[in-house]
């Protein structure tokens, strides 16, 4: 008898992996500073508050060059950068108190600078006066590198109504990116609501406002809002976006939506990385097992994408409980090819012995069972058995005709049929028909055929 062998659950530790590699982090974007009143606007400050204006903005400008400042600017945004590249939870952490020591290291080198601006607040009384003094407390917070001045500056120049309808969603995608960073995320979501409101694409406003919501924890809702801005950008949405999709999906375990960012990565995406995750993802999250688990495992077959040993393993083992031992072979074989699976290990050794004894049996009992299939009184269980054997050996045709026949018969388990049938027209090159099939399967195995028909989309169209 083959021995099982036992591989730990561990599907993103590939998929994840994988997927973060490749962009599926966070999609925040770079806080620019925005750019000043368009120079057609006019502004007519007060008497009183040019002269505090002029001041603030002296001392401002003078201590940008000073070399402490510029000194301590620097440190802070090499700890930045430390802190966007760390990598683990406690890496993280001790990057960030780096990184806030270095921020709270400025202030007190700015202390009469913030006095001055603070002053242009004070002072402010007619609308451009305000708009001007939240331009300089913009200015200071970004010297500082206060994210919280900076918020401050940005919404006294919004709520002057000076800022025009096409800058109006840059500011606001500022303000969004520096409540994120104060993990603010309500103020985050506010901001970008109301930047994609404003006329900011899905690429700039959805996908941000998604992630305030993810890393707040409401990922139902996040994965609801970037799955808007999937379908708002279309075929130019990004991979990253749909790989941050699937592992935000599976870290919820929520399996219904990691298979659909799952399916929509390989109909964009198709590379055999892509088709490895999805399937990867789908597979862990449902628990399919026997039929469904190896349709699951064929499509990975089919498109190339075995990417550890455990995908053949799995594969063979599945096949052996169901009695497919000439399949079983061939993948024992493809495996040793790759260089995935060894000669020498006790499994592959076990699991060829077994196969190797049953085959010739089995191959001849092919007639017997075709017979028996098309009789009369065959019932649906042993027609269908009858066209897994025969898919199982490479011929598509003759298991497409079972499965049809099956379908006629009461009792039949028409979605695992229908899911067969469309394997069996896909190996054949009909993928109209194959997508057809597939679109008949709306139980559990669902996900499964979504998977299919975007491969045999993608056959149909030549990828």
């Amino acid at each position: 008898m083959m021995r099982a062998k036992f591989f730990a659950r561990t599907a993103l530790g590939l998929a994840l992996a994988m997927g973060i590699a490749a962009g599926a982090t966070s999609p925040v974007m770079a806080k620019d500073k925005p750019k000043d009143a368009p120079k057609e606007v006019k502004l007519a400050p007060s008497k009183l508050f040019i002269p505090v204006y002029q001041a603030a903005k002296t001392a401002m400008d003078a201590a940008a060059k000073r070399p402490d400042v510029i000194a301590a600017h620097q440190v802070a945004t090499t700890a930045l950068t430390a802190l966007n590249n760390a990598q683990g939870k406690a890496a993280k952490a001790a990057a960030q108190a780096k990184y806030d020591a270095a921020v709270a290291a400025i202030a007190p080198l700015l202390a009469g600078e913030k006095a001055a601006v603070d002053k242009t607040v004070a002072t402010a009384t007619n609308t451009d006066d305000k708009f001007l003094a939240g331009q300089m407390q913009l200015s200071y917070g970004t010297l500082a590198m206060d994210a919280g001045v900076q918020r401050q500056g940005i919404q006294a120049q919004l709520d002057t109504g000076r800022i025009d309808a096409v800058n109006k969603p840059k500011y606001l995608m500022v303000m969004g990116n520096l409540a994120m960073e104060q993990k603010d995320y309500a103020g985050a979501r506010a901001a970008f609501q109301a930047a994609s409101d404003a006329g900011a694409t899905p690429g700039e406003a959805l996908i941000n406002l998604a992630d305030a919501f993810i890393k707040d924890n409401q990922t139902a809702a996040g994965l609801k809002v970037l799955q808007q801005a999937v379908v708002k950008t279309g075929a130019g949405a990004p991979e990253g976006w749909m790989r941050y999709g699937i592992a935000s999906a599976y870290r919820a375990k929520m399996p219904t939506e990691a298979a659909m960012f799952a399916n929509e990565l390989v109909a964009t995406y198709p590379s055999k990385e892509n088709w490895a995750l999805a399937i990867a993802v789908v597979r862990d999250l449902n628990g399919y097992q026997g039929h469904d688990q190896i349709a699951l495992l064929r499509l990975m077959q089919r498109t190339g994408s075995f990417s550890e040993e455990r995908d053949y393993v799995e594969y063979i083992q599945a096949l052996s409980k169901r009695g497919l031992p000439g399949e079983a072979l061939k993948i024992i074989d493809q495996g040793v090819a790759a260089g995935l699976l060894k000669t020498g290990d006790e499994f592959v050794r076990d699991a060829r012995k077994e196969a190797t004894t049953r085959v010739a049996l089995d191959r001849n009992s092919l007639p017997g069972q075709e017979r028996e299939a098309r009789g009369a009184a065959a019932s649906a269980t042993t027609i269908t058995a009858a066209a897994d054997t025969f898919l199982s050996y490479d011929q598509p045709a003759k298991a497409e005709e079972l499965y049809r026949l099956a379908l006629a018969k009461p009792g039949v388990e028409t979605a695992r049929v229908n899911l067969q049938l469309g394997i069996a027209q896909s190996d054949q090159g009909k993928y109209a028909d194959a997508q057809a099939s597939f679109a008949k399967v709306t139980d559990t195995r669902a996900p499964i055929a979504l998977l299919w028909s975007s491969y045999a989309k993608a056959k149909a169209a030549g990828k």
